[in-house]
């Protein structure tokens, strides 16, 4: 970042030698003193050297990713991009920030257990210092490094000095089907399973102590957790059941491929 900091300075300098030279002609200094455009001659030579000198830091600052798959692999790969890229088009993606235990008897809600969640974004993206023809599956972390998904490792990634690289046969990766009383609205791919009531007795039928109990949809949810043991703990519910079970297969027997070939 700070190359290209540089490298905008330089072509702002530039400009500015550029204008000046100009001027100089036009306000006749120029024609009368011969060796003022000299110096911004010299000038500029000595800034367009810095800024391919510059260019030449930044390209190497790079990491040049490269991947060779044989034909299996490389199907196996193919097929788990396009369940990320169905997953990610889940109406909803929400990472789980926390979860505690709650009450039930306190609180008369079917619930037992309340959840923090934050909106967030997948897709396939790349880190700025990498280049390469293939894209990292992007997962956004509400609070925390975002974590690239590439062919054979992972990396949490905030800033450029701050990441962490993981490989592929160190996450641990669970898909499980979640039951979510909704009270925001329930997005539309996914599926009501059942109802509650916002006020409840033990047994779960409507407590009729309430004025104005009214009724809840219990609805299905996707759950992905990524676990290793070296620390990372993510948890992430996704509004499409179904794009979560198919991601998580694929995921699964593409990590088991790579491990033959580790």
């Amino acid at each position: 970042l700070s190359l290209e900091k540089d490298l905008v300075e330089i072509n702002a300098a530039i400009k500015s030698t550029k204008n000046k030279k100009l001027m100089s002609y036009l306000l006749l200094y120029g024609l009368i003193n011969k060796s003022i455009p000299a110096r911004m001659n010299e000038d500029l030579n000595a800034q367009e050297e810095a800024i391919k000198q510059t260019n030449e830091q930044i390209e190497a600052s790079y990491v040049n990713l490269k991947v060779d798959f044989d034909l299996e692999l490389k199907q196996k790969y193919d097929f788990l991009v396009s369940s990320f890229i169905n997953l990610a088009k889940s109406q909803k993606i929400w990472d789980v920030t926390s979860a505690h235990y709650e009450d039930r008897a306190i609180t008369r809600s079917s619930a037992s257990t309340v959840v923090s969640r934050t909106g967030v974004r997948f897709g396939l993206k790349s880190i700025p210092e990498f280049k390469s023809d293939i894209k990292a599956l992007y997962f956004q972390n509400a609070n925390g490094a975002d974590l690239y998904i590439y062919p054979s490792f992972i990396v949490m990634y905030s800033r450029s000095k701050e990441f962490a690289i993981i490989g592929l046969d160190e996450i641990c990766l669970q898909q499980h089907a979640v039951r979510f009383t909704e009270t925001q609205g329930v997005p539309a791919d996914s599926k009501t399973i059942d109802m509650t009531w916002a006020k409840v007795n033990k047994d779960g039928s409507r407590d009729k102590r309430f004025t104005g109990n009214y009724q809840i949809p219990v609805v299905r949810y996707g759950e992905i957790k990524l676990r290793t043991v070296t620390g990372v703990n993510e948890e992430y519910e996704f509004s499409n059941y179904e794009a979560t079970e198919a991601f998580a297969n694929a995921f699964t027997e593409y990590q088991y491929m790579v491990s033959l070939l580790v």
